[in-house]
């Protein structure tokens, strides 16, 4: 009865805390907000710009068009946060966008890679309640990945997830409402775009930032030359600094070759696929015969990644209905149904 008092001055609220982007869900409502994880400070006192509110779109716009007193700066590396007081500010004005009318703070589900520490749930629950959070609870990242996907989760048969956001692919096969294997690597989207840019500089000379590798990604980027087909054109022009003469440049480059350069990360996502499979229990692994696998969050829209991982494994390969936001929709299903989960979550004490 007091949880349900509280809820009328304090809404329930989902967040995917990703490293690329943070997406937030409100009970009743779906997802409010997708903005960037970016938060734009001064670089000698580490405060955020415009009385806190240079954070998301504002803040991406700035990365690398700043000048020397300021910096963009993503606080989460590898889905876990690497700088406090900034992950906080970022937090607090997402909380006050969404939360801005009501008088109490919201009690919060905050989806996490299933392979972090105590201590990193303990940073992301802190970071959240000194944000303006009333309740914090942790919900593993491909358990909100597989709700918001749709798969059968509560059922006696098992059903996987291959969840790649930004800073990790996140792996589990579930059964009975539980996750039963689960492999979690930092290696996914980010590192997709780091090879881009070594390709660059390796190949061209030619130093390019995050935004422009992300573009090429998004373009031309497949995971097997057999997807290129697909592609409205195979070629794109790439502006940046030349390493030699310091002058601006521009070359063209082909799909294949981002192709080859995207070759190690997927690599490294089809091995920890397949290490998962190789625990799962036998019954569990028939299972998956028929029902295969999804493909979830930003990364799972790599063209031909499906492909990969269908030679790879035997397995049908789908890829999920609006992956990038499948995590998010997942916290929301928690929100639906949060006085029967609350128990059973890692989160902070409070009503």
């Amino acid at each position: 009865m007091f949880d349900r008092l509280l809820t009328w001055f304090g809404i329930d609220m989902g967040i995917d805390l990703g490293t690329s982007n943070t997406l937030v869900s409100v009970r009743g409502e779906g997802i409010v907000l997708n903005e960037p994880s970016v938060v734009a400070v001064h670089k000698n006192t580490s405060k955020v710009l415009d009385n806190g509110n240079a954070v998301g779109w504002r803040a991406k716009e700035m990365i690398g068009k700043t000048p020397g007193s300021i910096s963009a700066v993503r606080p989460l590396r590898d889905g876990v946060i690497s700088d406090f007081e900034i992950t906080e500010a970022m937090l607090s004005y997402f909380i006050r966008k969404v939360n801005s009318s009501r008088i109490m703070g919201p009690r919060v589900v905050i989806a996490v890679p299933s392979g972090i520490t105590a201590v990193e749930k303990n940073a992301v629950i802190d970071s959240a309640e000194r944000a303006g959070a009333r309740r914090v609870y942790l919900v593993p990242e491909p358990m909100a990945a597989a709700l918001g996907a749709g798969l059968p989760v509560e059922e006696a048969r098992g059903s996987m997830v291959v969840d790649i956001g930004g800073g990790t692919t996140e792996i589990a096969i579930i059964s009975l409402g539980d996750i039963a294997t689960s492999d979690s690597v930092r290696v996914a989207g980010d590192d997709m775009d780091e090879a881009i840019m070594s390709h660059m500089r390796n190949t061209y000379n030619l130093t390019i930032g995050e935004q422009s590798a992300e573009r090429i990604k998004l373009e031309i980027g497949t995971a097997t030359t057999a997807a290129i087909g697909s592609l409205a054109a195979p070629t794109i022009e790439v502006r940046g600094r030349d390493n030699v003469s310091g002058m601006p440049r521009a070359v063209s480059v082909t799909a294949e070759e981002i192709c080859q350069a995207l070759e190690e990360p997927v690599h490294q996502i089809t091995v920890a696929v397949k290490r998962t499979l190789e625990r799962c229990e036998p019954e569990l692994a028939a299972d998956l015969i028929e029902s295969g696998m999804v493909l979830a969050g930003g990364g799972g829209l790599l063209r031909g990644l499906d492909t990969v991982l269908e030679e790879a494994t035997g397995l049908k390969v789908t890829l999920a209905e609006d992956p990038s936001t499948c995590v998010a929709r997942g916290t929301a299903e928690y929100l639906e149904n949060l006085e029967e989960f609350k128990d059973s979550m890692d989160g902070s004490g409070g009503a």
